[in-house]
């Protein structure tokens, strides 16, 4: 436990940063069996392999002593979940529903999608992250878990993100927008803020305060890059301050679980190192983490993906931490990354740098770019005729 208050006369209070695999997986199957009364359990992908079962059970113990519980899943991300457990589930009294299904009797539904990992127990207690639930996030004796983050936190905010849940599980659209936050007294006051991007709801807090902390920066900016394609905004924000001089390290993924998008990678590449921003690619499993850490003061850690379906298409929740305890000791933990990454340089790029490979390359990139714009385009005109 990194950060821990403990006094007899106020709630306890702790904020933990936790890594995929079994940590992850231990402490959400934990936080299922200590769950008293309700449970509200939304993410993006749920396998039903040997990890997504584990899960499946942890959530009918916890129905069978009559904990409510309800399960929102992405209809997209999750439609591989079985039909049959979906009913066995049900008999237990589990609550269950799929967000925005691909097909329906009146849209196809492309962009607009449930990508937060967020779990609450009992108002009290959630857990808030980038890790979906599969055996690939979990890893297994023959595969190394993908490597991705999460926040486990104990304190008041639990409680209005039980009711982000509870909304989005009842498909209440109008919700007035209220400032999430509480402060953890441990070494020193930290400042958590629970973070939201739904910009078709009106709702771009993540985008903003990654603009906002990357435009103040002065010392370093450290982003962990998953799917890593920025908009205008943060690229701009990036850019300048590459021209402050602040060092800016990009921890990317080596392997991609889309092909496509390694070859657009190496296009963009070419572009961030002309404002000298250092490339560390991670290949020793796939990269999932979408995180940040700035100037050794401010941390975030969620679902956010710095790219144009995040901003303006996805539903997408993360904690914005400020602490430089909790600082110190994610960028601890990201440069034993950095050192076992792989750096791109000029030279490494020059090597595959042919003709072909450019035009690719550039060719993905400008696919990827056009992809983007067209699904949060059909996202924003479905969302805007059915308001």
């Amino acid at each position: 436990m990194l950060l821990k208050e403990l006094n007899v006369l106020k709630p306890q209070k702790t904020i933990e940063l936790v890594y995929s695999g079994v940590d992850y997986f231990s402490r959400l199957e934990q936080l299922i069996n200590d769950s008293d009364k309700e449970i509200h359990f939304q993410t993006y992908i749920f396998d039903t392999d040997s990890t997504g079962l584990r899960i499946v059970e942890a959530l009918k113990r916890a129905a069978n002593r009559g904990v409510k519980i309800y399960l929102l899943l992405d209809g997209f991300g999750s439609n591989s979940f079985s039909s049959s457990i979906i009913k066995e589930l049900r008999y237990y009294g589990v609550n269950i529903r799929f967000f925005s299904p691909l097909l329906s009797l009146n849209s196809f539904y492309i962009g607009r999608r449930l990508h937060q990992k967020v779990v609450v127990s009992d108002g009290k207690k959630i857990l808030i992250g980038g890790i979906n639930i599969a055996d690939k996030y979990h890893g297994t004796s023959f595969e190394t878990p993908w490597l991705d983050y999460a926040v486990e936190i104990e304190s008041t905010v639990a409680r209005p993100v039980q009711q982000i849940c509870r909304n989005f599980y009842q498909r209440k659209r109008k919700v007035r927008k209220t400032k999430i936050e509480d402060i953890v007294n441990a070494n020193e006051p930290i400042a958590i803020r629970i973070l939201q991007n739904d910009w078709l709801n009106r709702k771009n807090e993540v985008q903003k305060e990654y603009i906002k902390a990357i435009r103040n920066a002065q010392k370093e900016i450290v982003i962990v890059g998953c799917y890593f394609f920025p908009g205008r905004k943060i690229a701009l924000a990036l850019k300048k301050a590459a021209k402050r001089k602040v060092p800016i390290k990009l921890i990317v993924s080596g392997i991609s679980d889309v092909p496509i998008l390694r070859s657009a990678s190496l296009y963009l590449y070419s572009i961030l190192m002309k404002y000298n921003i250092e490339i560390y690619e991670w290949d020793k499993s796939v990269l999932h983490g979408k995180a940040a850490v700035i100037d050794g003061k401010w941390s975030t850690i969620g679902s956010f993906n710095i790219n144009n379906l995040s901003s303006f298409g996805s539903i997408e929740l993360n904690v914005g931490i400020n602490s430089e305890h909790f600082a110190e000791k994610y960028l601890q933990h990201l440069n034993k990354i950095i050192s076992q990454c792989t750096k791109i340089t000029t030279a490494s790029l020059q090597k595959n740098d042919h003709s072909y490979t450019r035009y690719s390359n550039l060719l993905s990139y400008l696919l990827i770019r056009f992809t983007v714009l067209v699904m949060t385009y059909f996202t924003r005109n479905r969302f805007l005729k059915s308001s």
